[in-house]
């Protein structure tokens, strides 16, 4: 099975699209994991860049904040239709709400599955506080409901949740191993979603339970005949990094975290060229 890993924009909104771009191309990534602009002509810029360098691309959902799921419907629809239209390898969708009750979250994913059947383009469901995969307990109902969820494993969100490094959900985790179709690689702990350095050595005991559900999902995949699987190593900037008292300093730097993690699991999957 070919694992592909791709860069998040996330963190390096400061430098211009292009130079981004040409930098995660020098870092040998295999494509990018994106948000687009609200505005039409950005957008057509960063397809144009992308167009250009021929580099795979993954559309990420993220914006869509309202208080009822009545209110929210239209707006994640016309979203999700931006991005569909952009023909990414898929979308990777923070859906719902976790205030919005089961119904209501049941209503929006049934409208992500209508567009990603209308569009040919898929759509993943990351698992995410405040979404409605905000919790690792959830997500059987939703399962019950939704037998082809595909989903975005972002465990650390999950720990962090959970305050645990959910010991006593591993039967839900096995569960949902089937439907995982991407992952952030990420590491959380049970008081936050990202931890300094995944290769600091006080880090050791989160960063070995979070390669063992990433092999339980690499190895289902292989299994299931896959033939091309992808990662994004999703550390993140401030305030996801955590800082220094006072001054604010990033304790870490975020590109070098994540080409840290991206180097990890090529070796660990024996894909390092």
């Amino acid at each position: 099975m070919n694992v592909k890993f791709f860069c998040p924009r996330w963190g390096s909104e400061s430098i211009p699209f292009s130079t981004f771009i040409n930098r995660v191309i020098e870092d040998e990534y295999n494509g990018v994991e994106i948000s687009l602009p609200d505005s039409a002509s950005e957008r057509s810029e960063y397809l144009a860049v992308l167009a250009d360098a021929g580099i795979p691309f993954i559309l990420q959902h993220h914006q869509t904040d309202k208080r009822t799921a009545d209110e929210y419907i239209p707006e994640f629809i016309s979203r999700l239709e931006v991005l569909a239209d952009a023909k990414p390898l898929f979308i990777n969708s923070q859906t719902g709400k976790d205030f919005f009750s089961f119904e209501d979250n049941c209503r929006i994913i049934e409208k992500a599955i209508e567009l990603e059947t209308k569009s040919g383009i898929p759509i993943f469901h990351e698992t995410h506080r405040g979404k409605f995969s905000f919790a690792c307990h959830v997500m059987p109902a939703y399962l019950d409901v939704f037998p082809n969820m595909k989903i975005t494993a972002d465990f650390s969100h999950w720990v962090n949740v959970s305050e645990s490094l959910l010991e006593y959900q591993q039967e839900t985790i096995e569960r949902i191993i089937p439907h995982v179709h991407h992952v952030h690689s990420r590491v959380g702990y049970p008081e936050g979603p990202q931890v300094s350095h995944p290769g600091a050595p006080e880090n050791k005991l989160f960063l070995e339970r979070h390669l063992e559900w990433w092999d339980a999902i690499i190895n289902k995949r292989k299994k299931q005949g896959n033939g091309e699987f992808t990662i994004t190593s999703e550390f993140g900037p401030i305030p996801y990094m955590p800082t220094l008292p006072f001054t604010a300093q990033p304790v870490s730097n975020q590109w070098e975290i994540n080409k840290y993690m991206t180097t990890l699991l090529k070796e660990r999957y024996n894909l390092k060229d």
